[in-house]
C-alpha cells in the first residue's frame, strides 16, 4: 500500500479568536482528513493567560492546550457534521499588541519530527517567516505551499508613513516568501505580487451557510416571502473594513437613495466613530453589536452591502451568497471569484452603487443551482486546492532527511546558489534580538520562555552560545531584555 502524505498546516491564529487565519486553515485540515488518504495535523498557537485575555472573545481561557483543542473540535464537528481526523498541535506565540497579532517564538518548524516532515502549508507564509529562526523550512520539507490571506500592504498604506512602510514591507516579504516556500497561492489578485505565485480561492464556507441557503431556496420554490427585511453589513467595526466607504457612499447619495435603511453589525476599535457618522446622516442607518453571522437576525436579510476593499477574499460576501442574498459590492480583485454568481452586484462609482442597491432591494434574489452552491463549499474549495498543489500527484525533489537541527549544515550545500546565500542572511539577522527588534518582533520571541515550555512539554532551552552573543549585543546597543 502507498505511503500516505503527510501534511502539517501552520497557521496564526486559532479559535475562539473568529479570526480568518484561525477558521480557514481550520476547515482546511478537518477537509483534508476526512477521506483518510492523508495524515493532516494543524499547528496553532498557544498563548499564555495573559495574551488569552487580550485576545479571545468572551472572557474564554484555557488553562492548557488539551483544554483548546477539546473546544477547537468541537466547534468544527458541530459545523461540518462529521467527526474530525487529524492531529492538532501547539507552538509557542505571543500577541504583539501593535500588530494586532499572533507571532511565533522560537522555531516551530520543530513540532514536527524530521522523519514526519513530509508537506507544511504555511497560512500566510510571510506573517510565520518574518522572524523565523531555525532550520530553513525548504530543507526540512520535501513541499512548501504557502497561501497568502491578508493584503499588508493595504493596511499598512493606510498607516502613518505607509506610503514608504509598504515599500519596505513589499520587498521584505517577497524575500522571505521565496526563501521559505516551493509553491505560492494567492486567495485574489488583492494581494501582493509574488513570483510564480497562483491565484486560487481556495477558501469554502462554513456548511452551516449552505444548509440557510437551502432553507430559504424552498421557502422561495414554495412561494414564501423568503427575505423580508432590506440592507446590512456585517464586519468588525474598524474603519478599514468598509465601513469608511460604506458611510461615504451613503452621504453622497442620499437623495438617490431616500428611504433606504440600513443595518450594521459590528464591534471594534471605531464603533463609537461609527456610530456618531451614521447619526449624522438624513437616511437610516442603525448601528449593532456584532453577531454570528449565522444567527437567526440575519436570515431574512435581502441585501448585503459590502464596499470593503481591504480584503482578499471576503468571509462574510460568500457566506451571504451562501444564504441566498444578493450581494452588492466594489468591482475589486477581492470579489472576482464572486463574480460567477448571479446574486453578486459589482459597481465601479458612486452612481453604480445606488443603482444597484435599488435594483436589489426591488428584486427577488436569483435561486442557486446546485452547481453554484458545490462552489462555495469547503469540498469545492478543497478539490481546488488539490489540483493547483498537486499534492495527490508523485513529487519526486529528493531531500536529505538528516536529522541534524544545524542551519549551517542543512545549508552549506547551497551557498552557491543566491537563495542559499540570501537564507543565510536571513538567518544570521533574526537570531539577533538587537535586529528581530528593529524590525518589530517582540521582545525575547528567539526562545519560548520557561511558563511556555512547561505548558507545552517542550524543553526548556539552555542558553548556548549564540545567544549569548545576541543578549550581548543586545545589551551594548542600549536594548533591554
Amino acid at each position: 500500500m502507498d505511503k500516505k502524505r503527510q501534511i502539517a498546516i501552520f497557521t496564526t491564529a486559532s479559535l475562539p479568536w473568529m479570526t480568518g487565519t484561525a477558521v480557514n486553515p481550520l476547515f482546511r485540515a478537518a477537509y483534508l482528513g476526512k477521506d483518510g488518504e492523508r495524515i493532516v495535523t494543524l499547528v496553532i498557537p498557544w498563548l499564555s493567560l495573559k495574551d488569552q485575555k487580550l485576545v479571545y472573545p468572551n472572557n474564554i481561557t484555557f488553562s492548557s492546550p488539551a483544554e483548546q483543542e477539546t473546544y477547537v473540535r468541537h466547534w468544527v464537528d458541530e459545523r461540518t457534521g462529521f467527526k474530525s481526523d487529524f492531529g492538532i498541535l501547539f507552538y509557542p506565540g505571543k500577541f504583539s499588541l501593535d500588530k494586532r497579532s499572533i507571532l511565533a517564538v522560537g522555531d516551530i518548524s520543530e513540532r514536527i519530527p524530521d522523519e514526519k516532515a513530509d508537506i507544511a502549508i504555511l497560512e500566510e507564509p510571510e506573517h510565520l517567516t518574518w522572524y523565523h529562526h531555525g532550520k530553513r523550512w525548504k530543507i526540512k520539507f520535501r513541499l512548501v505551499v504557502g497561501i497568502v490571506h491578508t493584503n499588508y500592504l493595504e493596511y499598512v498604506r493606510r498607516e502613518k508613513n505607509g506610503r514608504m512602510q509598504a515599500f519596505l514591507l513589499k520587498y521584505i516579504n517577497n524575500w522571505v516568501v521565496s526563501i521559505y516556500c516551493h509553491k505560492v497561492i494567492r486567495l485574489s489578485a488583492a494581494t501582493q505580487d509574488y513570483p510564480k505565485s497562483i491565484i486560487c480561492n481556495v477558501h469554502g464556507v462554513n456548511p452551516k451557510f449552505l444548509e440557510i441557503g437551502k432553507k430559504k431556496l424552498e421557502q422561495q420554490q414554495n412561494g414564501i416571502q423568503a427575505f423580508t427585511k432590506g440592507a446590512y453589513y456585517i464586519g468588525k467595526m474598524v474603519w478599514s473594513k468598509g465601513y469608511k466607504e460604506l458611510l461615504e457612499l451613503l452621504r453622497d447619495n442620499q437623495k438617490e437613495l431616500t428611504g433606504l435603511e440600513v443595518d450594521l453589525y459590528g464591534t471594534g476599535e471605531d464603533s463609537d466613530q461609527v456610530q456618531e457618522t451614521a447619526k449624522r446622516l438624513e437616511l437610516a442607518v442603525r448601528v449593532h453589536p456584532g453577531r454570528d453571522h449565522a444567527d437567526l437576525l440575519f436570515h431574512d436579510y435581502k441585501v448585503f452591502l459590502n464596499p470593503s476593499t481591504t480584503d482578499v477574499v471576503c468571509t462574510t460576501t460568500a457566506e451571504a451568497l451562501a444564504m441566498g442574498k444578493i450581494v452588492v459590492c466594489a468591482n475589486h480583485p477581492s470579489n472576482e471569484f464572486f463574480k460567477q454568481f448571479p446574486n453578486c452586484r459589482t459597481y465601479d462609482n458612486g452612481d453604480g452603487f445606488v443603482k444597484l442597491t435599488r435594483h436589489a432591494l426591488a428584486e427577488e434574489p436569483a435561486q442557486l443551482t446546485d452547481a453554484q452552491r458545490h462552489e462555495l463549499s469547503w469540498e469545492a474549495a478543497t478539490e481546488r486546492f488539490l489540483r493547483v498543489t498537486e499534492l495527490d500527484q508523485e513529487f519526486t525533489r529528493k531531500l536529505s532527511k538528516s536529522p541534524t537541527k544545524n542551519f549551517m549544515s542543512t545549508s552549506l550545500g547551497l551557498s552557491s546558489s543566491m537563495e542559499g546565500a540570501s537564507a543565510y542572511v536571513h538567518h544570521v539577522a533574526s537570531g539577533f534580538e538587537a535586529t528581530r527588534r528593529i524590525f518589530g518582533a517582540i521582545p525575547k520571541s528567539l526562545q519560548p520562555d520557561e511558563e511556555q515550555c512547561k505548558e507545552l512539554g517542550l524543553p526548556i532551552p539552555a542558553v548556548s552560545g549564540h545567544d549569548y552573543l545576541a543578549t550581548e549585543e543586545s545589551k551594548s546597543s542600549g536594548v533591554e531584555g
